[in-house]
Formats: C-alpha cells, sequence, structure tokens
C-alpha cells in the first residue's frame, strides 16, 4: 500500500502528525479490504474552514466520463480507493484517529453510488447525508454558485456578520493595499511614458484597468501615489489618465467608488465577469498600460487532476450535509431535513431576499435567511471521487484550450493532483489582448510556481467566510502565456515577504 505524505515539514515538526500514522494504518489493517487497492494521502490542510471531513475516502472508477454519462453512476465500477487524511485536525489530542478512518472506509459506498457496503462490499449503513448535487467536475459544482451568491448580496452577509470582508483575510486585509508598491509600479510606468513621448508615440489617453478592487483602497492608494508623482514628475499623465475599475460584486464597487470619488472623471467603474472581460472591456484591446489585479484569480472556479499510477483523472465533487449538520439546522429553522436541499437550491437561484419574501412561513426577514445561508454553508462539505479521463485533448479547460496543455506538468511528476484553474485561465487568456504593446500585467495572488508545489502541500479549496479559495496553477498560466508571445515571471511579494502572495507579472515577450 502506497501512503503519500503532502506534508513533510509538518510531519517532522508536529509530534501529533506523527503520532496519527500508526493508528490510520491499524485502522486499514483491521478492516477487510485489499489494502493493495488503497493509497492513502496525508495533506495538512491550513484552512480551518474548508470541504473536507478529517479522513474521507475517495473512489478511483474504472469507467470513463463519457461511458458514466451514458450508463448512470450507479454501475460505475471501482478498481481502487484514495484514504484522504488532514493531518492538522488528526494532530489534535481529541482526535481518535482509527475511529475517523473506520468509518471513512464504511461510508465509501455512500461516496460510489454502489450498492454493497463500504469498501470492498463491507461495513454498515453510515453515509447520513443531505445531498445538494449531482456528481460533477469542480468547476461546476454549486460551492461556486454559492461563492457568486456571497459577492451578489454581500452587504446583507455583512450586516449579519457585522464584519467586511477584507477581515477575514489573513491578517485583516489585502496583502496588496501597499503604497510602495505602488509608487514602483507608477515609477516604471512614467519611464516607459517618457521613452514613448520622446518617439512621439505616446497616445494622448492613458488607461490602466484594475480588476478586483476590494474596498477601494487599492485605487485609492495607487491613484493618491499617482497624482503626487506627477505633480513632481511635471509630465501632466494625471491629466490624460483614465482608471477603470472593474468588479463582480456591484455592491463592492460602489464602495470603492465612494473612496476614490475625490479622483472625479478619472476614474470609471464597471460591473463585470472576470472570466469574460472581452465583452465588457474588449473596447480597450492593445490599449491598456497596466492591467491590476489583486485577490480575483484565487476566487474563480477550478477543476482538479490526477495521475494516478500512470493514469489521469478527472477529480469530481458530490457536496452534501453531514446528517447531524443537517439535523441541527432543521431544528434550528423549524424545517424538516427533506427541505434543507429544495430551499438550499432555492436560495441559490434568488438570493436570501427574495427567498424570505417568498417563504414569510419559513423566514421572517432577509436576517434569517441570510443565517439559513450561513449555516448551510458552514456545514457543507464535497464528497470526490476520480473520473478516468479518455485522453487530455477531449478534455476542455476552456471552449478555446484542451487538456492537452497539462501534458508537460503532469508528466514530470509522478502521482500528483494538481488544479486546472479553468476561470483563473480563461480571464488570464482575456486579458492578454487589452495589453498596449508596451504594457504590463501585475497581478498579486496565491500562486504555485513549479509543477512539484503540488506535491509539498495542500493549495485548497477553502472557505474565505462565504467564498471559496483555491491557489492558481503559476504554470499552466505561463504556457499559455508562452503560446501567445508574453513573458510570465513571479517574484516573492516585495511589501511582505513572509505572504503567501506572490507576483505575476506578464509583458510582450521582446
Amino acid at each position: 500500500m502506497e501512503i503519500d505524505i503532502r506534508a513533510v515539514r509538518r510531519l517532522r515538526e508536529s509530534a501529533g502528525a506523527q503520532a496519527a500514522i500508526e493508528p490510520m494504518v491499524e485502522a486499514l489493517c483491521r478492516y477487510e479490504v485489499d489494502l493493495t487497492a488503497v493509497r492513502a494521502v496525508c495533506d495538512w490542510i491550513q484552512y480551518r474552514s474548508n470541504f473536507r471531513e478529517i479522513a474521507m475516502v475517495r473512489p478511483v472508477l474504472a469507467t470513463d466520463a463519457a461511458l458514466l454519462a451514458s450508463t448512470g453512476a450507479a454501475q460505475a465500477s471501482v478498481e481502487g480507493y484514495e484514504l484522504a487524511m488532514d493531518l492538522r485536525r488528526c494532530a489534535r489530542p481529541e482526535t481518535d484517529v482509527a475511529a475517523e478512518v473506520t468509518a471513512a472506509l464504511s461510508d465509501a459506498v455512500h461516496v460510489t453510488d454502489g450498492t454493497g457496503a463500504g469498501v470492498g462490499g463491507l461495513g454498515g449503513g453510515a453515509g447520513d447525508r443531505v445531498w445538494l448535487e449531482p456528481w460533477v467536475p469542480g468547476s461546476a459544482s454549486c460551492v461556486w454558485r454559492f461563492n457568486a451568491l456571497y459577492w451578489q448580496a454581500l452587504a446583507a452577509w455583512e450586516k449579519a456578520t457585522g464584519k467586511e470582508y477584507e477581515q477575514s483575510l489573513p491578517g485583516g486585509e489585502s496583502d496588496a493595499r501597499n503604497a510602495a508598491a505602488a509608487r514602483e509600479v507608477i515609477l516604471d510606468l512614467f519611464s516607459c511614458w517618457d521613452e514613448l513621448a520622446s518617439r512621439r508615440a505616446l497616445p494622448e489617453e492613458l488607461y490602466v484597468i484594475e480588476l478586483g478592487v476590494g474596498n477601494g483602497g487599492q485605487a485609492r492608494t495607487w491613484l493618491d501615489e499617482f497624482a503626487e508623482l506627477d505633480h513632481r514628475h511635471g509630465r501632466d499623465y494625471y491629466r490624460r489618465l483614465h482608471y477603470l475599475m472593474g468588479d463582480y460584486s456591484a455592491h463592492v464597487l460602489d464602495r470603492a467608488r465612494a473612496e476614490v470619488a475625490h479622483h472625479g472623471n478619472h476614474v470609471s467603474g464597471l460591473v463585470l465577469e472576470a472570466t469574460k472581460l472581452s465583452g465588457s472591456v474588449g473596447f480597450l484591446a492593445g490599449k491598456a498600460f497596466l492591467v491590476y489585479i489583486s485577490n480575483v484569480y484565487d476566487n474563480l472556479p477550478s477543476d482538479e487532476v490526477a495521475v494516478i499510477r500512470g493514469r489521469t483523472y478527472l477529480v469530481q465533487t458530490r457536496s452534501y450535509l453531514p446528517g447531524a449538520a443537517a439535523d441541527e439546522i432543521a431544528a434550528g429553522f423549524g424545517l424538516g431535513r427533506a427541505e434543507i436541499a429544495q430551499l438550499t437550491e432555492r436560495l441559490l437561484r434568488i438570493g436570501p431576499e427574495l427567498l424570505a419574501e417568498s417563504l414569510p412561513e419559513k423566514f421572517t426577514d432577509t436576517g434569517q435567511a441570510v443565517q439559513f445561508w450561513r449555516a448551510v454553508w458552514q456545514a457543507l462539505r464535497q464528497a470526490e471521487r476520480y473520473v478516468p479521463l479518455q485522453g487530455l485533448d477531449t478534455y476542455l479547460i476552456t471552449p478555446a484550450v484542451t487538456g492537452e496543455i497539462l501534458r508537460p506538468l503532469l508528466a514530470a511528476e509522478g502521482n500528483v493532483r494538481m488544479h486546472v484553474s479553468n476561470g483563473a485561465l480563461s480571464s488570464f487568456a482575456d486579458t492578454l489582448p487589452l495589453l498596449h504593446p508596451f504594457g504590463r500585467m501585475v497581478c498579486h495572488d496565491l500562486f504555485t510556481t513549479r509543477p512539484g508545489d503540488y506535491r509539498d502541500g495542500f493549495f485548497g479549496p477553502g472557505k474565505y467566510d462565504g467564498s471559496v479559495v483555491n491557489w492558481v496553477n503559476g504554470p499552466l498560466l505561463q504556457l499559455i502565456a508562452s503560446r501567445r508571445g508574453f513573458d510570465v515571471r513571479f517574484s516573492t511579494f516585495k511589501q511582505r515577504s513572509a505572504s503567501n502572495v506572490k507576483t505575476l507579472t506578464v509583458q510582450v515577450r521582446d
């Protein structure tokens, strides 16, 4: 049996994590299962709010996705299992690791939709779950509908929690709100513009785009610094500046507009979909000297793919509420357990305000509907399974990019599981045409920077308040940019080197 520990440093540092390995193995040995068909994967999940149980079983299916679609999931044959462990929670003194493993093994049948009971047809009838969706690729999961609802109804969520969303970030604010970083970017722009002006090649209108405006702090910092530096520089660039702020959330955008109101007509705001930029800001193609993006890509939908023993799989997920949590929600809101899935679907479709208006007998006001939303979100977990891919070229990352681009990343790492970053890749590819030939993209976000990173740590998904976070597959963005004539480099976020945030910089290749 293979045991893959993806948290070697944490294992060395934590006596509790070290002590968890033995009871895990003992529980596996006591269970009547073919150990040659089982592999254990041990992560250290740093997100205290996440979608995983302490121990969970992921079936490895023998049937490809196309056949599953035509025959139904209940007929899927299983060729192996992956036992996934969270060493962080296993290291807690109160965790009974053996009991968690045994429960996960007994519950495995409910993950496959099979007809037996537990791994190998043994075990009891655990699987006390309220399912919220069918099996889907990760990017199509309902967690992304929750994520979209969070940004659409952010004002109602913040009213219920009593705090702004940025307070849920590590440190209570975005890493990108930094005057020194803004000055560095602005001075580089001035140098570029001075050179173009000397050749009479500088356009009259100078466009800068910011995606993911947060509370407007970054825009205010940047514009204030720009105005001051331009006054010293004496080239009157501020007069010609057009700063476009774009965000998915109208509430966030309104807050940002208020923050930069003193910059008047230099600033415009636009509600947009980050993965479909060409439809909203395509008129700026070839005109943007700077596209500034902060903490956007890690909040966009993503699939995951894996290579297990030389075969490539797509990770499918299925969201659910554990039975005990579902019963607690039902009791707290005076509902029947059978109503929860239907009400959750209605919430995701119409939002908390209309949910309360349409069902006053269940929710007295919007605030109570938000409390239901928060309770479901807090309890939500995801089951996972591996479905074989017929070929990488048959898998569409975006409508224009096939999985073939993943081949060099997967081929070099043996058994590995990585994010495809579908939403980030789509947004990134749509942003490149906006750049002026002398323009650049600067993006602060959570990036992996080499394929091997995925063998050494956990990179999502996790929960930030009411939203989803996944690290972004940086090498994949490098590949797509290289094919389109751009250079991509990653660097430490200089103003906070201890942060996990990296800076991605993109420019046209010389």
